[in-house]
């Protein structure tokens, strides 16, 4: 009987399939989300639920063992770093899998596994909600004989609230920040 033998064999060899998970914890703490089969997925859940553990601990000897199981050192490193401050109030439950589809070709389900958290941020507490903003007026057109008069629209004191920004398009800006050379360089 198969009591108590957790995880799952996949058809492969055990080194097999340690160095398949190794790589993928390594990749999944290096990019914050992967996609993979649902399957490797839910396996892959527990080892990053056991890295971050490890993680949050923060001293020598579990860094020690991440090490032993995360194939980069900067990685681990960065782990350490942000850990307490991005999953310190969780309680495990550190990845999130999301089913995302079919692969074309073999139509394997596959999902997408995210470390849950805002990278490089606290926690934040619920804040009280914003006061209203106050509505712009807009005076109605005044139709004569079929013709429209134009459109006034009183002007808002308070200035608009900024959009929040994505990941993508707050990294394209800082690459092309980066690109750009100052006025002062040049």
């Amino acid at each position: 009987m198969r009591h108590q033998k957790a995880g799952v064999k996949l058809g492969r060899t055990s080194s097999h399939r340690d160095a398949m998970f190794r790589n993928m914890v390594t990749s999944l703490l290096k990019y914050d989300r992967i996609r993979t089969t649902d399957v490797k997925a839910k396996e892959l859940k527990r080892w990053v639920d056991h890295i971050v553990t490890l993680a949050k601990r923060g001293d020598l000897h579990a860094r020690r063992q991440a090490m032993a199981i995360v194939r980069e050192k900067n990685v681990v490193h960065q782990l350490f770093e942000n850990a307490q401050a991005r999953f310190g109030s969780q309680a495990g439950g550190y990845a999130r899998v999301v089913k995302i589809g079919r692969r074309p070709g073999d139509a394997a389900p596959i999902s997408l596994v995210e470390l849950v958290g805002e990278p490089g941020k606290k926690h934040k507490k619920k804040k009280e909600p914003a006061a209203p903003a106050k509505p712009q007026t807009a005076e109605k057109p005044e139709v004569m004989g079929g013709a429209s008069a134009k459109i006034e629209t009183a002007p808002v004191s308070a200035a608009p609230a900024a959009e929040p920004v994505s990941e993508e398009s707050s990294a394209a800006g800082a690459a092309e920040a980066e690109l750009k050379p100052t006025e002062t360089e040049k």
